[in-house]
């Protein structure tokens, strides 16, 4: 509701001299106001003469009141801010914005609501003297979306810092976990309570890795959510070495050793999660950087049909996983979702009629009915020394987690060729130039070109938040990079996100993948016998109807599930 203007003529000279509107606006949006019954301040704005703020602004002057701008609220002090309960805040259009001893002030879009400042009085309670302001209804609404959310998740993350237990593993496994977490007394030391922090907010927030790096004046914590690495905190320089001997400490690593990499890993456990944590420390000229890279060791909520697949995608794919024998490779880079598409793809086929086992490193999710068998090269547990033993346990079905080296893929093309239907991974930029990576590790062009049934390169890319998703039309070079003509391209309707609290104004919420699925045909394992080239490969496999990772992102843009920027970040020609 739009506050009582009261004296147009006053109102409208206060704007003027402002300088916010000039004569001519003033007299047109008189006469809009008089023909249709609207208040001077709504005239306008309606006629686009003003924004609400400026209008609020003159109001406050006109009535004697202190203004606060959309920016200062948007500066209000949390712990002020939670002075007034959300609902009524939301309720009544009000922020509790400054605390200055015992004068609490409160912005009101509608000062003279007698009823909201009588409860606000009972609220603030006896000592405090209540002071209203004025601000304008938009600022206030979007600062109580921003504030209360950024309250309530500072909330949560206290309840999973305080349920937060570390656990260091010995080298022989999770037999040798030992309770890092420390005593009620040293919680309150202010680095081990840092620390924490890092890592509580980490997993609230999503984050897939956790940066802390070490800079010149101070310490950057990166979170990497979506894909994508964002900044959220800024620690001083003089709490750096603090928080690497704290990470050391629970990692069990060596904290004297600073001129050296270091790695090591360690295990979060709360009511509602483990969390594996990989733990990298690198030396840089700035002191040792480090990244820790957190795995859900959870139950798997994913399947095939959620993973953004098309439905042609869905049937090839179905129709290769499903066969007795043969090899199935799924390549990108490191976090493109191989694994997770792997994962989705036992799950779809599992069944109490086959023996179906994983070797991994790490085993990312735990899945009930399949044996995983976790990699250690430490002991000797290598891929391959896993694999050998894997032959005498009669099974049928066979994940490795990645093939890396030529012992690894020599014996996942035998097990593919004497009746097992294996899955693997393989880190390439494309799927042609995954059968040429293969070949290039050290398998035979003649076994390679037997044993492969489908090679799938996949991507992530970030889907537009469905809070702030809002129509917009593309610069002519972004629909030149993706080979569309620009006159033709702004006929379709393209979707952005306009950034918000739920997206932490990225405009893009969660994930999705595109997919580049090679069958190998008769046509395309006799390229493979002849050692044919990756573009080779690739011509052909387009003739056959393959659709190109660029060509899937570019489908995905064009139904507003994400945007050019993301295809073109994640995809070449």
């Amino acid at each position: 509701m739009m506050a009582d203007f009261g004296a147009a003529p006053k109102l409208g000279q206060i704007l003027l001299e402002e300088g916010f509107i000039n004569e001519d606006q003033l007299s047109k949006s008189l006469d809009e106001a008089t023909e249709k019954n609207l208040k001077l301040g709504e005239s306008l704005v309606a006629l686009g003469f003003a924004v609400e703020e400026n209008v609020y602004f003159g109001l406050s002057k006109q009535m004697g009141y202190r203004y606060f701008t959309n920016e200062q609220l948007l500066e209000s002090r949390e712990d002020v801010v939670r002075t007034v309960p959300e609902e009524f805040a939301k309720e009544n259009t009000l922020l509790a914005v400054r605390r200055e001893d015992n004068t609490l002030w409160v912005a009101m879009s509608d000062p003279d609501d007698i009823i909201a400042i009588d409860n606000l009085n009972k609220i603030a309670g006896e000592g405090i003297e209540l002071q209203v302001a004025m601000a304008a209804p938009q600022g206030i609404r979007r600062a109580i979306e921003q504030l209360y959310v950024r309250i309530r998740k500072q909330k949560e993350t206290k309840e999973v810092i305080g349920d937060l237990h570390f656990f260091a593993e010995s080298e022989e496994g999770d037999e040798g976990m030992v309770d890092m977490t420390k005593a009620k007394a040293d919680e309150d030391a202010p680095i081990i309570k840092l620390v924490n922090m890092i890592i509580g907010e980490g997993m609230k927030e999503r984050a897939t890795d956790i940066h802390i790096e070490p800079k010149e004046n101070n310490v950057e914590v990166r979170y990497r959510v979506d894909g994508v690495l964002t900044s959220v905190m800024e620690p001083p320089k003089n709490a750096h070495s603090g928080i690497v001997a704290r990470i050391k400490i629970i990692a069990k690593l060596n904290i004297a050793e600073k001129r050296l990499p270091q790695d090591g890993r360690f295990t979060i456990r709360s009511k509602e999660r483990e969390v594996d944590v990989r733990v990298s420390i690198l030396p840089t000229v700035n002191g040792e950087k480090v990244v820790m890279r957190l795995l859900d060791k959870g139950s798997f909520g994913f399947s095939l049909s959620t993973l953004g697949f098309e439905d042609h995608h869905f049937k090839i794919f179905k129709r290769n996983i499903i066969k007795p024998y043969g090899m199935i490779i799924v390549s990108g880079p490191t976090g493109s979702g191989k694994s997770t598409t792997l994962y989705a793809s036992l799950q779809e086929i599992m069944s109490t009629e086959d023996n179906i086992t994983t070797v991994e490193d790490p085993v990312e999710y735990h899945l009930d009915g399949i044996n995983q068998v976790q990699v250690k090269p430490k002991i000797g547990l290598t891929f391959a020394a896993s694999l050998r033993s894997i032959l005498r346990q009669d099974p049928d079905r066979l994940l490795i987690g990645e093939i890396r080296d030529e012992e690894t893929a020599d014996i996942a093309v035998k097990f593919s060729l004497t009746g097992h239907l294996v899955f693997s991974t393989v880190h390439a930029n494309d799927a042609p130039s995954t059968v040429t990576r293969l070949i290039d590790i050290g398998v035979p062009p003649f076994l390679a070109g037997s044993s492969l049934l489908l090679v799938m390169a996949q991507r992530l890319v970030r889907t537009i938040c469905t809070h702030c998703k809002e129509e917009y039309t593309p610069k002519d070079w972004e629909l030149e990079y993706v080979d569309i003509d620009p006159e033709e391209g702004k006929k379709k309707t393209w979707y952005k996100g306009r950034g918000c609290v739920h997206c932490r104004d990225t405009g893009y919420y969660g994930r999705t993948g595109i997919f580049e699925i090679l069958q190998v045909s008769p046509e395309i394992r006799r390229l493979i016998f002849e050692n044919a080239s990756q573009d080779e490969i690739r011509d052909t496999a387009i003739e056959q109807g393959m659709e190109t990772l660029r060509l899937h992102g570019i489908s995905k843009a064009e139904r507003g599930i994400t945007t050019l920027a993301e295809v073109l970040r994640v995809t070449t020609e």
